[in-house]
């Protein structure tokens, strides 16, 4: 992982025996689950899994129901929004701004839980959106509207939301879906640089080996939790995914990639 990354040390977001269900159909079962401070650790599972879920979860966005939450050792239901929001951002997969505001106006509600009445918008506050913006590539789309805007240029919008919170953890469900290559390279990078914890549920399994480690979800069940290469095993990349696979070595830089097959 990038240097940038303070050590990996205590647990500082977890769940124990969380559950969710909606009407008779249960999207999550039992879920048991620690993120440790200063990792990057990717969520990954066939579409319908419940990785979107689970971060919603986590992020106090839906409540559960079964099991506890704890950020930073408190329960996270028993804990002011504005307590969560300066502690961990999200980014979701859809999420809305009203059209009529611009690019620098949308990022700035990112300050938003840091300031009050005795903490007003200051010349910091502008400085850390306008970074914020830098770090998703987006500088040059501060004074368009968000209408104006196309899929992939208001995701990066919205992770520019969430860098600009400031957070000690962050959340992020399949944050390249609309994305480019390059900008879904660029975004992975900037993320692992960050000095932040994160949990980050991913679709394409070759940009999740370069996560610290991976939970894998399988019909709402956390089936396998450790290393990328001793988790993706072609045994479970078989039962879990329905694909054959194997392991190639890029011949650039030694990595490891994944290539797959149908069953």
């Amino acid at each position: 992982m990038n240097a940038a990354h303070p050590v990996i040390g205590d647990c500082v977001l977890s769940c124990s025996g969380l559950g969710f269900q909606v009407r008779d159909a249960q999207l999550l079962h039992d879920i048991y689950l620690d993120v440790r401070r200063g990792e990057t650790l990717g969520l990954v599972g066939p579409n319908g899994s419940g990785k979107s879920t689970l971060l919603k979860l986590l992020a106090g966005v839906r409540a559960p129901s079964q099991g506890d939450i704890h950020l930073n050792g408190q329960r996270l239901k028993t804990l002011a929004r504005r307590t969560v929001a300066q502690t961990l951002a999200v980014v979701e997969q859809q999420a809305d701004t009203l059209d009529a505001i611009n690019v620098f106006d949308a990022v700035a509600l990112g300050r938003t839980p840091w300031l009050s009445a005795l903490s007003p918008w200051s010349n910091e506050d502008a400085a850390i959106v306008q970074q914020a913006l830098c770090d998703v590539d987006a500088a040059h789309l501060k004074d368009r509207t968000w209408h104006s805007l196309s899929g992939g240029e208001r995701q990066r919008v919205h992770i520019a939301r969430a860098l600009a919170q400031r957070p000690q953890i962050l959340l992020l469900d399949e944050p390249t879906n609309h994305l480019d290559i390059q900008h879904q390279l660029a975004i992975l990078n900037v993320v692992q640089a960050l000095p932040v914890t994160t949990l980050i549920a991913l679709h394409d399994l070759n940009q999740a080996l370069s996560c610290d480690r991976l939970a894998v979800l399988e019909r709402g069940r956390l089936v396998a939790l450790g290393k990328p290469l001793e988790v993706l095993t072609p045994q479970r990349l078989q039962d879990t995914f329905g694909v054959h696979a194997h392991y190639l070595t890029d011949p650039f830089d030694g990595a490891p990639i994944l290539r797959f097959r149908s069953v």
